[in-house]
């Protein structure tokens, strides 16, 4: 009897599902990023992905070897007047995406040697249970222009659930397609954020830290599903909430300073969502090749609904958004459809595949070069 009462009350204290009426979605909440989430109901959410302030504790003006001005990151909302003060502030904002994340739920946190470390200890000691930790490793990153210390090439990425037992989305199907039908590992190679995709005004950065879509685009592949409600509380220029929109994810955004959110609002409002078609991914193949064809999707350079044919323009296929092909009823990655679709033994999806870019028909692999040379170190 007593059982029975025990599990009667824990599912009198259990919140109840939120109507998603009741959630700000595709809305930015202006202010501190602490009391505009406690505006957000209690386990409303399925992801978090936060890119707090890394507490760089710049002296001062950086310069290169020829005097010229480094566009680092001096901004007040990156100052702390100490560790102490920068712990508390972890823990607050912690504190609120614990309570709105679902018990099934995850959250993501990206950050420098400066903090990561810190904000790992914080995590671990609220209860979350890492699951990852990421290595972002940046393709082309900003070199130490004094010489003074190893260049800082990569950044690290936080993944964790709310608990040791508890349960979380992984798509790993859709990842190892993603990957050319390898493991997705834990050290990922990207570009940082430029070309077009770096807002800029007056010829100045939005904002410094921008981070590159196809970072969000892998995280939100990998642990969201279509639907899920991802909030991001330093939303700066909106990276989660226009990948989110292509990705039909709905999304919440917090952030304090009105120059970000006027430039999020305008880029999300442009982003595209991709079609339902193309949002399908795989559910439930050696030696990888420099590129994987999925880079080539999350990065714009391809994408999803593009058709894809082979040289003599007998086999078609679509591209989705993790990078798989759909011919008809067959689907799978470059190599596997193209394989089924020739009865063959094999086939390099690279040399097989062709599209039609700026004129020409060309295959994969051209694109894959293409590639390689814009983001060369």
């Amino acid at each position: 009897m007593g059982q029975i009462l025990t599990k009667e009350r824990m599912r009198a204290r259990a919140p109840a599902p939120t109507p998603r009426e009741l959630l700000p979605l595709g809305r930015i909440i202006p202010g501190d990023c602490i009391e505009a989430m406690r505006t957000i109901p209690d386990a409303s959410v399925d992801m978090v992905f936060a890119d707090p302030p890394y507490n760089l504790q710049l002296g001062g003006d950086l310069a290169r070897p020829d005097g010229s001005h480094v566009d680092a990151v001096t901004d007040e909302w990156d100052k702390f007047a100490s560790f102490a003060t920068y712990d508390a502030f972890t823990r607050d904002w912690l504190a609120e995406a614990r309570r709105v994340l679902k018990p099934e739920g995850s959250i993501w946190v990206i950050g420098s040697y400066h903090n990561i470390f810190r904000v790992g200890a914080i995590m671990q000691d609220m209860g979350f249970w890492l699951l990852n930790d990421i290595v972002w490793r940046k393709a082309n990153p900003m070199p130490n222009f004094k010489g003074t210390r190893f260049t800082n090439a990569h950044e690290t990425l936080i993944w964790a659930s709310m608990g040791e037992k508890a349960k979380y989305t992984f798509n790993y199907r859709a990842m190892k397609t993603l990957n050319d039908e390898l493991q997705m590992r834990s050290d990922w190679v990207l570009p940082i954020c430029g070309g077009p995709e770096r807002l800029r005004k007056d010829g100045h950065k939005v904002h410094p830290t921008q981070k590159p879509e196809a970072l969000l685009y892998r995280v939100m592949l990998a642990t969201t599903n279509k639907g899920d409600v991802v909030l991001d509380p330093f939303f700066g220029t909106g990276t989660t909430g226009a990948v989110a929109k292509r990705l039909g994810r709905d999304w919440i955004g917090c952030e304090r300073e009105s120059v970000y959110r006027e430039a999020a609002m305008e880029r999300i409002e442009m982003a595209l969502p991709l079609d339902e078609s193309a949002l399908s991914t795989m559910q439930s193949k050696r030696a990888a090749p420099k590129v994987a064809f999925g880079t080539l999707v999350e990065t714009g350079w391809i994408a999803p609904g593009t058709e894809l044919t082979d040289r003599k323009g007998r086999h078609a296929a679509t591209v989705r958004a993790d990078g798989s092909l759909a011919a008809g009823t067959l689907t799978g990655s470059i190599h596997g459809v193209g394989k089924d679709l020739q009865g063959a033994p094999s086939c390099n999806g690279w040399t097989f595949w062709h599209l039609v870019h700026e004129g020409e028909r060309k295959p994969l692999d051209a694109i894959r070069q293409l590639y390689l040379l814009a983001t060369e170190p």
